[in-house]
């Protein structure tokens, strides 16, 4: 059976990894292709956290889409939101009050924040999963010792200068590393009321042990790392209430100014319009070919999706493995496109996932690698950092500023974007996030 049309009607939800790469695939493939997405940009969100800790500037990690497509044929971009996904009549509504029919759709709107049943936390303990995040948490972090500076209580200042990250997967332990090096190094001796390298940081984990899917020995050489410049990493510390004074741990209480949320995820609520299977996090159950039981037209990939391989591994919500899905189904629709028959009608292989390893950093010089069967850390793991990272950000100028950026915040240990960005009026980060 064939098309009754000359081609397929390919839209893709969200310009993540997934999205992006899935995109770039069917560039030369035949059809109509729609890229849909809430912001004007991708993100490489591996490196939000230097955003926020004052390192790179946001347009550093962040190209247009359009940028990125240019000269791709039969592909229009549309900047919007997403308000309903008819599953059955193949259309997507966007909020900008257009409608478009599909013959393929790849739903890749990603994560957010996820506060275990404690919205209320959200204000006082933002999280980062774009770049108003970073940058909200940019000028929290760096109005805390401005206003530390002008405090005349003892407590007042401590509480300013005391910083707890909750949460001790890789974001907690890279901005936690972060954060303690611009306070013992960076601003050291910039204030003369205060000395920031008295500062705290506290790195919280509900587990047993920080990383908990890495190796052993890197977990125990992360903690040492961690220690060694400072932070105070804490596990079994399960948090019970967090408001503008503190954070408590059962009847123990740290009192500080700044809290910031690395814990938890859930999945965009766009999966729960195709009324299939979900699991605790919100995340679409899969089949082996990435589509929704039913409709092999219809694809959910990167952090949207849980998916466990034809290998009988769970691939993980990290970037490699949104990108090695974004392709997977791209090559799915470009064979059937090429054959003409309807989704689902050629027999397609399982996805299978390609583990490329794992990489966190610490600090200067100090990092943590998995890599196949090469386990590292310190300073080689840091390379091989370096060099991932590089690799995988999208343009040539983002590539040559990050690099340049590195180099200087290395040699000089300076952060080239330590700008606070919001009204000292200011109420709430939450108000910051909305304006950035």
């Amino acid at each position: 059976m064939t098309y009754t049309k000359d081609y397929p009607r390919i839209v893709i939800v969200g310009a993540g990894f997934a999205g992006l790469y899935a995109a770039k695939e069917l560039r030369r493939a035949r059809g109509l292709k729609t890229v849909i997405d809430r912001t004007n940009h991708h993100l490489f969100q591996p490196l939000l956290y230097q955003v926020a800790t004052a390192t790179l500037s946001p347009a550093d990690i962040a190209q247009p889409i359009r940028a990125i497509l240019r000269g791709a044929k039969n592909f229009q971009i549309f900047l919007s939101d997403v308000e309903e996904i008819d599953i059955e009549g193949r259309q997507v509504r966007l909020s900008c009050a257009r409608t478009f029919s599909y013959d393929y759709l790849i739903l890749a709107t990603g994560a957010q924040h996820s506060y275990f049943d404690h919205p209320e936390w959200e204000e006082v303990a933002p999280g980062l999963k774009n770049l108003s995040d970073a940058i909200a948490i940019r000028n929290r972090f760096l109005r805390a010792f401005e206003k530390a500076d002008q405090a005349v209580d003892i407590d007042e200042i401590r509480a300013l200068t005391t910083f707890v990250i909750v949460g001790g997967g890789p974001t907690g332990v890279e901005l936690a590393g972060s954060m303690m090096e611009i306070a013992r190094n960076t601003i050291a001796d910039e204030f003369r009321n205060i000395d920031p390298r008295l500062s705290r940081v506290i790195l919280l984990e509900a587990a047993s042990e920080i990383l908990p899917a890495y190796p052993q020995q890197l977990r125990v050489k992360t903690v040492q790392m961690l220690q060694r410049i400072g932070v105070e990493v804490r596990t079994l510390a399960k948090v019970t209430a967090i408001d503008a004074h503190g954070v408590s741990i059962g009847d123990a209480k740290i009192s500080t100014r700044n809290v910031l949320w690395a814990a938890g995820v859930r999945a965009n609520s766009l999966g729960r319009q195709l009324g299939v299977p979900l699991d605790r996090a919100g995340r679409v159950k899969v089949g082996p070919d990435l589509s929704i039981p039913s409709h092999p037209e219809v694809f959910v990939v990167g952090d949207l999706a849980t998916v466990v391989d034809a290998k009988g591994q769970q691939v993980p919500g990290i970037a490699p493995a949104a990108i090695q899905m974004g392709r997977y189904v791209a090559r799915q629709i470009i064979r059937e496109a090429n054959q003409g028959v309807l989704a689902g009608q050629l027999e397609r292989s399982s996805f299978i996932y390609s583990d490329k390893g794992k990489l966190a950093t610490i600090g200067r010089a100090s990092a943590v690698a998995q890599i196949g069967g090469i386990r590292a850390s310190g300073w080689f793991a840091w390379i091989l950092w370096l060099l991932v990272h590089i690799a995988f950000l999208i343009g040539f100028r983002n590539k040559l500023m990050v690099m340049i950026s590195w180099a200087w915040s290395y040699l000089t240990w300076g952060r080239g974007a330590r700008l606070i960005t919001e009204s000292p009026n200011d109420k709430s980060s939450a108000d910051s996030r909305q304006t950035a």
